[in-house]
């Protein structure tokens, strides 16, 4: 054996390679081989070119590329060998060489942390009910309705604005610096009070006024407003009511629930109070889950691979520049927020990797599986609450290598949570 392997951490291993006599006539020869297929010499066609001007037109380089072959070579059979689960891929260093006498270099490479997890049978969790309640169900039927919705006026003078209700408003924005700028300015403007389009305070501020009503807000902009230089400055806007409306919604009759697909307004209900059930039970068991992760990751201690976490950073930046762009950001306003943010991204991104991590442990503990049949029953369950048919589902993730990899994973997780459930106290 060339090599000793140290332990740096409970993560990193260092592999030390020492070769004395080395003879690099093997690699030397099969580097030649693969550079004559791939050089255009003058006088031969392309990969033609005899072996011995190959070799002497491009020697150093030649041995160089044997060199790197022979010690990638070495590094992976000592991994195997030494069956260490590596993440990422080895960092040599040190690398000292004599042609035709020795070689010796180093490979630091991380792994995956052996867990030893904690006694968790004692641990006690409190699961939510799924309750579908009332408004669920007005909810559902409003977002069906709105599109034959039908704007009208609030005649009554007296009336007051509530969340639901349309205001016409005229407004006026003024700065700490006392000036007022343009895009602080609305006439005629229609808002939906409780839709949250505007800075907080505004909607609320605004509830309980009447038509012709007037009145001043002083607010103060969020720490994480799009617009950076507005970002915690307090602000006045003016506000004048012109006019209250409101949406009328129609009657869900049979006609109308056939036309969005359901057999009658029973059918409709019936079936939107089971995908209401179905999404609340999930909700709640997302929630319980996380709740156990946290108990979890709190009470077992372990190095973790700072590669596993820099890939995870990557990956919630990236889902997360996707929906910032969708709000307006641009790249400046992106490295902005990454940087103000860069503690709580990495925070949660180790989160993510060690509870990652606790849940593989478990279904290698649990023996959990995951076969075609999960994946069928997975497909019909997505189709039931998404309103796309069976086959739509499976034509989308099937075509989809990574997106079926990760549902596979997904799969596991879940099954490795209802074993979980069935070991801990849940009340």
């Amino acid at each position: 054996m060339n090599y000793k392997l140290e332990n740096v951490s409970s993560c990193t291993k260092k592999l030390l390679f020492s070769f004395e006599n080395l003879d690099l006539s093997t690699e030397i020869k099969a580097a030649v081989v693969k550079k004559q297929k791939d050089s255009n010499l003058k006088g031969f066609r392309k990969g033609k070119a005899p072996l011995a001007m190959v070799q002497k037109l491009f020697g150093p380089q030649i041995e160089n590329d044997a060199l790197n072959s022979f010690v990638q070579g070495q590094v992976f059979t000592a991994i195997n060998a030494e069956k260490l689960r590596v993440v990422g891929y080895p960092s040599l260093s040190n690398l000292k060489y004599e042609a035709g006498k020795n070689v010796s270099f180093d490979a630091t490479v991380e792994v995956f942390p052996e867990i030893k997890l904690k006694d968790y049978s004692k641990f006690s969790f409190k699961k939510d009910s799924a309750v579908v309640t009332d408004d669920d169900i007005f909810n559902v039927k409003k977002n069906y309705l709105s599109s034959r919705s039908e704007m009208t006026e609030v005649k009554d003078a007296s009336a007051k604005i509530s969340k639901g209700i349309f205001a016409v408003i005229n407004f006026q924005g003024e700065r700490a610096d006392g000036s007022t700028p343009e895009n602080m300015k609305g006439s005629e403007y229609l808002l939906e009070v409780g839709a949250n389009t505007f800075i907080p305070g505004f909607e609320d501020g605004v509830i309980g006024l009447k038509k012709g009503d007037k009145k001043s807000l002083e607010l103060i902009f969020p720490t994480e407003y799009h617009m950076a230089e507005l970002r915690n400055e307090k602000v006045k806007f003016e506000v004048e009511i012109l006019e209250l409306k409101e949406k009328k919604l129609p009657d869900l009759t049979d006609d109308l629930a056939k036309e969005f697909g359901y057999l009658s307004a029973d059918d409709f209900m019936t079936k939107n109070k089971e995908v209401l059930k179905t999404q609340k039970e999930r909700q709640v068991l997302q929630d319980l889950h996380q709740k156990i992760l946290e108990k979890l990751v709190e009470e077992n201690k372990f190095d973790v691979p700072a590669t596993m976490v820099v890939a995870q950073e990557k990956y919630l930046k990236e889902d997360l520049a996707k929906n910032l762009k969708q709000q307006g950001f641009n790249d400046a306003m992106l490295s902005e927020y990454y940087e103000k943010w860069a503690k709580d991204l990495t925070t949660k991104a180790e989160f993510q990797v060690r509870s990652g991590l606790i849940l593989d442990t478990l279904a290698t503990q649990f023996k959990v599986e995951t076969s075609e049949k999960d994946l069928d029953e997975k497909f019909s369950e997505m189709a039931k609450t998404s309103g796309l048919s069976l086959d739509e589902v499976k034509k989308y993730y099937k075509g989809n290598d990574a997106l079926k990899k990760n549902l596979i994973y997904a799969i596991r997780e879940e099954k490795t949570f209802e074993k979980l459930r069935e070991a801990l106290k849940i009340a």
